[in-house]
């Protein structure tokens, strides 16, 4: 788009997130520049897979960019913006969804809204790089801006497999329930004119809380799916191994797990198949404290079938999901309402590492919202046994900032091959290639500081850059 005099420019600096200092400044330019044009490697995501095998185009900008990203529902509605007037379903069926331009004039009204978060980072790149904008978003330019984007959406280049391959991705995970038919992975592997790499991921959070409204019918799902009776426990774990299985031949390499808390303390056979039988009486028929052995034992469990099959092991505890009850009765999950909790990793995951944190080929990547238990837990964790490897900053973390700190923390205990590689946890397609270049932007000004202490090499730094993009989450997600 053309700027206008009175309009504030959109220029990405060139130098962003690098050292004020010239000397720190020159270095990290120099790693930076060693991995800014590298290939995408995505192995934690909620991008749709149906997306991309569909290659359908995409319905409008608000839709793309908006309306499926809690990280910029959960910021417009602290300002004020409800989510009804950003697309979000109203499931109490009283209200419409707006359309597409009126829901993209409410980010540019609220564009300052955003200063300083990493939402703001990325949509600045994304808008640049992506879509060609030179005006940062107003109310004044909001709808020549909608129609910019739309006009370029409905282009043969901003179809979903042409963006694939001109954000430079070469795997993306996507993350799927444990019935999912994965029929979109089938034909993406089998489509000899798409030449990327989509995985899936094991997602199964609600089978391990008996006390969940849904876990009766998860379980049951999952037994019509394996094909197997999950009317006893063993029947359960012999339907979710049978299900792990369907999703290795159709590509997977991990598992992705989030509960309240990383307890793995296992029950007995006997005991667990108790509250298993107990629960399936229905939601009163276990106790509190049964629901929570019972998801210990289940933790402990997943990571046993991961020593059996080799899938690797992903674990967020700590989160409190769906935080405010009428906006989760209103307008469902995944509405910005999920809040950090503490975290804490090594007591309660002693069970687990005692059992399975020797065992050869076994990968527990570590997650968390609380950025203390990096240096204090899973930094140490991963500096000792070999399954444990340090998750990166993640949701309300995965800023510059915290990146840095990250790297500092973890990387006293662990250096750099212990840890994922960026994960961009995200919904948002289009924001892909922003995410990775600002983590790669953080890592090289991280690496140049190390230099300009002499602490590394330049070429050390350069070097473990580009491992930092490539064969470390390639080897971290057996990718």
């Amino acid at each position: 788009m053309t700027r206008t005099s009175t309009a504030t420019p959109l220029a990405p600096h060139p130098d962003r997130l690098f050292a004020a200092d010239p000397g720190a400044r020159a270095v990290a330019r120099t790693v930076y520049d060693a991995v800014k044009d590298a290939p995408i490697i995505s192995p934690h995501g909620h991008v749709d897979a149906s997306l991309i095998a569909d290659d359908q185009p995409f319905e409008d900008p608000a839709s793309l960019l908006i309306t499926p990203d809690h990280y910029v529902l959960r910021l417009l509605h602290a300002n004020g913006v409800g989510l009804e007037a950003l697309g979000r379903v109203d499931l109490s069926g009283t209200g419409t969804v707006p359309p597409g331009r009126s829901i993209w004039r409410n980010l540019a009204e609220h564009w300052d809204d955003f200063l300083g978060t990493p939402v703001r980072y990325w949509f600045e790149t994304e808008l640049h790089n992506v879509f060609g904008l030179t005006e940062q978003p107003s109310a004044a330019n909001a709808d020549a801006q909608y129609d910019h984007i739309a006009g370029l959406l409905a282009s043969p280049a901003f179809r979903p497999r042409a963006l694939f391959d001109a954000f430079g991705i070469e795997v993306l995970a996507t993350t799927d329930a444990p019935t999912a038919d994965l029929a979109a992975h089938a034909r993406l592997a089998a489509d000899p004119t798409f030449t990327g790499r989509v995985v899936p991921t094991f997602r199964a959070d609600a089978v391990f809380d008996p006390s969940g409204p849904d876990w009766r019918h998860v379980v049951a799902s999952i037994g019509e799916a394996a094909g197997i009776d999950t009317g006893t426990h063993d029947g359960l774990l012999a339907a979710l191994r049978a299900r792990r299985q369907y999703f290795i031949q159709h590509g997977a390499t991990a598992t992705d797990t989030g509960v309240l808390d990383a307890g793995s303390a296992p029950l007995s056979a006997t005991e667990r198949s108790r509250i298993h039988a107990a629960a399936l009486s229905g939601p009163e028929g276990v106790t509190a404290a049964e629901a929570v052995v019972y998801r210990h034992d289940m933790l402990y469990r997943w990571a046993e079938m991961s020593v059996e099959d080799g899938l690797v092991m992903q674990l967020h505890p700590g989160v409190h999901r769906n935080h405010h009850a009428p906006t989760l009765e209103r307008f469902g999950p995944d509405t910005g309402h999920d809040l950090p909790a503490v975290g804490s990793f090594t007591e309660p995951l002693r069970p687990l590492l005692e059992s399975f944190g020797t065992a050869p080929g076994f990968h527990l990547v570590l997650f968390t919202v609380d950025e203390t238990v990096f240096s204090r837990e899973i930094g140490p964790l991963a500096g000792f046994y070999p399954a444990v490897y340090a998750g990166a900053p993640w949701w309300f973390i995965d800023t510059p900032a915290a990146i840095g700190r990250y790297r500092a923390a973890i990387t006293d205990s662990a250096s750099f091959t212990k840890t994922s590689g960026f994960i961009d946890d995200t919904r948002a397609y289009c924001s892909i290639p922003a995410r990775h270049d600002m983590a790669r932007r953080a890592d090289a000004a991280y690496l140049a500081s190390l230099v300009v202490t002499h602490e590394l090499s330049e070429e050390d730094a350069v070097r473990t850059a580009q491992r930092i993009v490539s064969d470390i989450p390639k080897a971290t997600f057996k990718l």
